[in-house]
């Protein structure tokens, strides 16, 4: 097993005959990687595995090298900030992170210092001697993340992290992603809010009904969706000449002039022959061409282009 990726090998999970997950092999790297798929796809399935809190019915799994059968290495290891909330009735934000951090046998200057520097990075230390029960959903949220990076950990699994926060404390907690991920450390996130994990991630991992479809970077994945036409935006000042010429190829499938009169949406089958032609005509007409751009080189779209509308809300 490698000692610096996480992996998976023949995992499956079923509770009783309801399915998890199934057959999955799976070799994540460090660095930033989202989980992406609808309710019920296996996401928090996943995440559970790789922190050890439930076990495979069948199959391998390594973080770091090491099993799910070290629970108090692997908690050492791992820090997770689960989509749910959990927490003890009666405990300050500070508690909160203080007795986990005492659970993992450290001292009582140790655990304060670490408090102190897990509230600061989350912007949670004005509100830390205030009950968790009392705080909003966002508070809620960061307190649960501060608990997850107080030990240090390799390894941060946060599922659904970004839910509640507003848009200053998003930003920061996406920065905090990215810190680590460039740490060299590995950063598991599952997320709805699509056009962030475009933004921050290194590779998607993308799951339906229990499987993973497809994983890699997205561009990446989205070049080997080749049944597909792939969607182009091309901002010039002659669309509807430009879309008369490129129909002369077989290769177009449909073209919109945007209401502005300046954009032409494309569907191409080969994006390759798109890109030469485009190229030849803008030299032989002196067309004008402010810029041209996938249209659907994100999550959403080849997520739906590799499960299509029955996969339900991503």
């Amino acid at each position: 097993m490698s000692e610096t990726q996480i992996t998976f090998a023949n995992v499956s999970r079923f509770y009783g005959e309801v399915l998890g997950i199934n057959n999955v092999n799976l070799s994540i790297p460090p660095g930033i990687t989202s989980l992406v798929g609808p309710n019920g796809s296996g996401k928090t399935t996943l995440m559970n595995l790789m922190t050890g809190l439930i076990r495979p019915t069948q199959g391998d799994i390594s973080v770091m090298g090491i099993e799910p059968g070290h629970p108090e290495r692997l908690c050492r290891m791992v820090g997770y900030c689960a989509q749910f909330d959990a927490f003890p009735k009666g405990l300050t934000g500070h508690q909160f992170i203080y007795w986990f951090l005492r659970m993992h046998g450290m001292s009582h200057a140790e655990c304060e210092e670490k408090t102190a520097a897990a509230l600061e990075r989350v912007s949670m230390t004005p509100a830390a001697q205030r009950l968790v029960g009392a705080y909003s959903k966002g508070m809620r949220q960061r307190i649960k993340l501060a608990q997850a990076i107080a030990h240090d950990p390799q390894v941060l699994v946060l599922d659904e992290p970004l839910n509640g926060l507003d848009p200053m404390a998003r930003a920061e907690t996406i920065a905090l992603f990215r810190e680590w991920g460039q740490k060299g450390r590995h950063v598991i996130v599952s997320s709805h809010i699509l056009h962030e994990v475009d933004q921050i991630s290194d590779q998607v991992i993308l799951l339906s009904q229990g499987y993973v479809v497809a994983e890699g970077q997205i561009q990446g994945v989205r070049s080997e969706v080749k049944e597909q036409p792939m969607q182009i935006l091309v901002r010039c000042d002659d669309p509807g000449g430009l879309a008369a010429r490129l129909f002369q190829d077989n290769h177009m499938v449909e073209a919109k002039i945007s209401n502005d009169r300046k954009g032409l949406l494309l569907r191409t089958t080969d994006a390759d022959r798109f890109y030469l032609l485009l190229n030849r005509v803008v030299l032989e007409s002196g067309l004008e061409v402010e810029s041209v751009a996938p249209a659907d080189d994100d999550v959403n779209s080849v997520y739906q282009y590799l499960i299509g509308a029955e996969g339900g809300t991503v």
